[in-house]
C-alpha cells in the first residue's frame, strides 16, 4: 500500500503528527499548509515529532499553500485537517488534487462530513475520528504529542467510516494506513463515533480556552467539572433525540450522561472527569488557539450541539453560555481564568 500518493491539506499539529508517521513508514505523502514559517522549517530541516510515542526527525515534502496550486494533483489519498471554519474553501482545494477514484478523509473535529462530501461528491468522502490523542504544534517544524513518556499504543484512536455505515475494503485500508501512526480501525458507526467525540471536545476544549488551565488544572476545580458534566448531560439528550448510537465518552454511556440530573448518577460521573494524578496538564487544542490569539471552534463545537439542540426541542443553556463566554475571550473583551465557569454558570441559570 505504500504506493498510495497522500496528501495532507492542513499541516497543523494533527496533519503534521499524521505526515511524520506516515513519511516515516515509506507513504508519499506531501504536506499543504498556510503558515510560512512552518513549512520553510519542514523543507531546511525535517519534521520533528516527538512526545508519547517517540522523537524522530524526518525529511518531508512541504508545500505553501501557494506553491501548492503547482502540483499536478493524481493523488489518491486527501487528509483535509484544517479547522473546521476553513472545511469549505479547503475541501474545493484538495478536490482537485485527488483523483476521480480516489478518497478524501476528514480527519477534523466536529461535523464536517456532510459538507465535504457535498464539495467532493458522497462517493469520496470518508470520516476519520481521531480520539484521545493530543497534539500541539508550538513551534514551526517540531509537533508533539502530549500523555506519559513511553505510554505507547493500547487505545483505538483513529476510527475511520463511511458515511453509510457499511464497511468496505477502502475504510479499512486506510485503517491500515493509519496503524503506523496508532491503532486504528474500521467503524459502521461513523456518526455516533463523531457524536461521542464532539461531546468529548465540546466539553473539554472551551472549559480549557475560557480558564487558561490544562487538563490537570481544570478537573481540579468542582465548579469546571460540573460545567462539563452538564455539557455532557445536553450534548447527549441533543444525539439521542435524534436516535444516534452514541459511543461511550470516558466510558461511559450517552443515555448515563442524559440523566446527569440524578445525584447519584451525578457524583459517579464527577468521578470520571477528577484529575488522573500524575497526568500531563495539557492544554487543550482551543486552550491553544486562544493562547495563539487564533479563532476558536466554538461555533462548530458547543454551538453547533446549541442549534441542534433548537431544531430538535432540546434545552442546551450550558452549551449557550459557553458559547458566549468563550466567543467574549476570543474576542479579548474577557480574559481567560477561573472566574470565567461561574460565569457561564450564572448565565446557564445554575449559579
Amino acid at each position: 500500500m505504500t504506493d498510495k500518493r497522500i496528501v495532507i491539506m492542513g499541516a497543523g499539529a494533527a496533519g503534521s503528527y499524521l505526515g511524520a508517521y506516515m513519511t516515516r513508514e515509506g507513504y508519499d505523502v506531501t504536506l499543504v499548509d498556510m503558515w510560512g514559517e512552518h513549512v520553510e522549517k519542514m523543507r531546511a530541516d525535517g519534521l520533528r515529532a516527538s512526545g508519547t510515542q517517540d522523537d524522530f526527525t524526518i525529511p518531508v515534502s512541504a508545500h505553501h499553500l501557494s506553491d501548492a496550486m503547482q502540483l499536478t494533483g493524481g493523488f489518491d489519498i486527501g487528509f483535509l485537517a484544517m479547522k473546521s471554519y476553513d472545511t469549505e474553501w479547503a475541501a474545493h482545494f484538495l478536490k482537485r488534487l485527488v483523483r476521480a477514484d480516489g478518497v478524501i478523509v476528514s480527519s477534523q473535529n466536529c461535523m464536517n462530513d456532510r459538507l465535504v462530501a457535498s464539495i467532493v461528491g458522497y462517493e469520496r468522502a470518508v470520516g476519520c475520528i481521531m480520539s484521545s490523542i493530543t497534539v500541539a504544534l508550538w513551534q514551526p517544524g517540531h509537533v508533539t504529542r502530549g500523555g506519559a513518556p513511553g505510554r505507547g499504543r493500547g487505545h483505538v484512536v483513529f476510527r475511520v467510516g463511511e458515511l453509510h455505515g457499511r464497511i468496505t475494503p477502502r475504510v479499512e485500508e486506510l485503517a491500515d494506513i493509519l496503524m503506523c501512526v496508532d491503532d486504528a480501525k474500521a467503524t459502521s458507526n461513523l456518526w455516533g463515533e463523531r457524536w461521542s467525540k464532539l461531546t468529548t471536545n465540546s466539553s473539554g476544549n472551551p472549559v480549557g480556552a475560557m480558564t487558561g488551565l490544562g487538563s490537570e488544572g481544570v478537573a481540579s476545580m468542582p465548579e469546571a467539572r460540573r460545567v462539563q458534566i452538564e455539557i455532557c448531560k445536553e450534548s447527549c439528550q441533543v444525539a439521542l433525540a435524534q436516535s444516534y448510537e452514541v459511543e461511550p465518552i470516558r466510558g461511559v454511556s450517552a443515555e448515563t450522561y442524559a440523566r446527569a440530573d440524578d445525584g447519584e448518577v451525578y457524583e459517579d460521573l464527577d468521578a470520571k472527569f477528577q484529575p488522573s494524578g500524575g497526568g500531563a496538564d495539557w492544554k487543550s487544542s482551543m486552550g491553544q488557539d486562544v493562547e495563539k490569539g487564533r479563532r476558536t471552534e466554538i461555533e462548530f463545537m458547543n454551538g453547533y450541539i446549541v442549534d441542534e439542540g433548537r431544531r430538535v426541542g432540546v434545552p442546551t443553556p450550558v452549551n449557550a453560555a459557553i458559547v458566549q463566554v468563550v466567543r467574549e475571550v476570543e474576542s479579548g473583551e474577557r480574559a481567560p481564568g477561573p472566574d470565567n465557569v461561574r460565569r457561564v454558570l450564572t448565565l446557564a441559570g445554575l449559579a
